[in-house]
């Protein structure tokens, strides 16, 4: 797979008619299937919400600095509340859920089970994201993103109703979530009509890792009905479901003592449990923190790895063994996140916070390893903009993952808990440059496929976007660690400005992303055109049968 460069200064048209029609032409909206048109749609969107995350970040990365006067305290905290929320539901789960449905019928040979499934999936995410972002920013309510009981339902600090509507669209994500995961594996088990039946079983027993296991004790092994990306997302899916539940029983737990305080009732000796309640909720946050995220960007990795070198995967089994064994790790290790309260089991946080976690840095070792060894393999290489951000994500969890198994030590988290160190080289470089460099990668391979072949606008805005991207979420992720380590705090506002310095420097650090991003969405919009990118959100004209995409 090539790098398309941009076209030659005597073939490229003036500035506005490249961004209305886009580079030689733009796209062709009506001439794309809806399957491609339905990921294009999660995709833009999830861009959108990425640059809302980012913009979010960069006023608090100010606000450290110098105090915003027309930011108040209240809204500085609610921003800190939807912040995190926009970027994992309404960036990455959009990004993530409309690259996944086009890779499984592109690898699965056959159409998404339901395109209106998913168009529902997508309203409901979109939608319910700008809800709980709105209400935030209207009523500031700011439980914070761990929303300790009792600290949701506290009328006294925030709106109740405020917290009504940003609790309902948290609600509306998670049944967007839901019937992603129910595309996901209808699509896996499902025979289309006027096909010869397929063994719906034994194609789930394949995606979820039960034929991988069973081999293992048999002397004639059966073949893997599901490619291996698939596989990752079906297991990641899981994690998926479970997560959307707990979060959503959370969410009516909190939403009733709210509409009863709109009512006028007052349930606040109504006795929950706050350590049972804090253990629930980071056992369903913690699916998508540690559980999803790396399951879901190990598969990544292993489909951006074939698609690269156009290689079989090295060592594929043990890479399939390693995601069954992440499924089950990212289910017990919740309590890394309990290692400094008081009234935690210890014998939790030993074998959970402790021992499990510390497996994740040997199924993540393995799919990184796995990953380069595919690439090493099919040298010589060309350096396109898939490679090179793979690499960077590569990079961006090999810091990350280790940083966060640091933290997962008693001793060390005592210093550690709840300092910027957490934030910055553990969370915000596994995301900004893990995760975020890896989708990036996804967006740069799959372009072609998605778009009938429009070329890249610009070569030079794609070195941008990779060296903002790089450096920037590196240096943040480096510097706000560096301010943890003098004792600065995260949730925590600094009127002195004892930490200015290193919160200058991640400012620094946050700019260049933001000026990456930008050149990104730019370079997209001058490869589509304006007409092109609006021209996703409208009905096609092909023939809804014609659903499968192909290579």
């Amino acid at each position: 797979m090539t790098t398309n460069t941009a076209p030659t200064s005597s073939s490229k048209p003036g500035f506005f008619t490249t961004l209305i029609d886009g580079n030689e032409g733009g796209l062709k909206a009506n001439g794309l299937t809806p399957a491609q048109k339905l990921s294009l749609r999660f995709v833009v969107v999830g861009l959108i919400y990425f640059g809302f995350a980012a913009i979010e970040g960069m006023l608090m990365r100010i606000y450290q600095i110098e105090i915003i006067s027309f930011i108040g305290v209240e809204q500085y905290f609610g921003i800190l509340t939807a912040h995190p929320l926009v970027g994992i539901f309404g960036s990455s789960y959009m990004i993530v859920f409309g690259a996944f449905l086009f890779v499984i019928p592109f690898m699965m040979k056959k159409p998404l089970w339901s395109l209106k499934v998913g168009q529902a999936s997508f309203l409901l995410i979109a939608i319910g994201t700008f809800t709980f972002w709105f209400s935030g920013f209207i009523s500031h309510y700011a439980a914070l993103y761990t929303l300790y009981w009792p600290l949701p339902a506290d009328f006294d600090q925030f709106s109740a109703l405020g917290g009504s509507f940003f609790i309902g669209g948290i609600a509306l994500v998670m049944v967007g979530s839901l019937l992603f995961v129910l595309n996901v594996f209808k699509s896996i088990a499902y025979t289309p009509e006027g096909w010869e039946q397929q063994p719906a079983g034994a194609l789930l027993s394949s995606a979820l890792g039960f034929t991988g296991l069973a081999n293992l004790f048999r002397k004639e092994k059966k073949e893997h009905l599901v490619p291996l990306p698939v596989a990752a997302i079906a297991r990641g899916s899981v994690d998926v479901a479970l997560n959307a539940i707990i979060i959503t029983f959370s969410g009516v737990l909190i939403l009733v003592y709210m509409i009863w305080h709109l009512a006028g009732v007052n349930l606040a000796d109504t006795a929950i449990d706050a350590l049972l309640y804090k253990n629930w909720y980071w056992w369903g946050l913690d699916l998508v923190a540690d559980g999803l995220v790396l399951v879901f960007v190990a598969g990544t990795w292993y489909l951006l790895a074939t698609l690269i070198t156009g290689k079989k995967l090295f060592m594929q089994n043990i890479a399939r063994a390693a995601l069954a064994v992440e499924l089950i790790v990212s289910w017990t290790v919740w309590s890394h996140h309990l290692l400094s309260d008081q009234s935690q089991p210890a014998i939790l946080k030993i074998l959970s916070g402790e021992l499990v976690t510390a497996f994740e840095l040997i199924t993540q070792g393995i799919a990184i390893f796995v990953t380069l060894a595919t690439l090493w393999m099919a040298r010589p290489l060309k350096m396109t903009n898939e490679l090179k951000f793979l690499l960077g994500g590569l990079l961006g969890f090999g810091l990350a993952v280790p940083a966060g198994i640091m933290q997962a030590d008693m001793g060390l988290n005592r210093i550690l808990h709840n300092t910027q160190w957490i934030i910055g080289p553990h969370v915000h470089v596994a995301i900004i440059v893990g995760l975020g460099m890896t989708l990036y990668a996804a967006i740069y391979a799959l372009w072609p496929l998605l778009t009938n072949g429009v070329k890249l606008y610009s070569q030079w805005m794609a070195n941008v976007h990779f060296w903002g991207t790089l450096v920037g979420g590196i240096g943040m992720g480096a510097f706000m660690g560096m301010a943890g380590l003098q004792g600065m705090l995260r949730r925590t506002i600094y009127f002195e400005g004892e930490f200015t310095p290193y919160m200058w420097l991640a400012g620094i650090s946050g700019a260049l992303i933001l000026i990456g991003f930008v050149f990104f969405m730019l370079n997209i919009i001058m490869s589509v055109g304006l007409k092109g990118l609006l021209g996703i959100f409208t009905k096609s004209k092909l023939d809804t049968k014609d659903l499968v995409p192909t290579d």
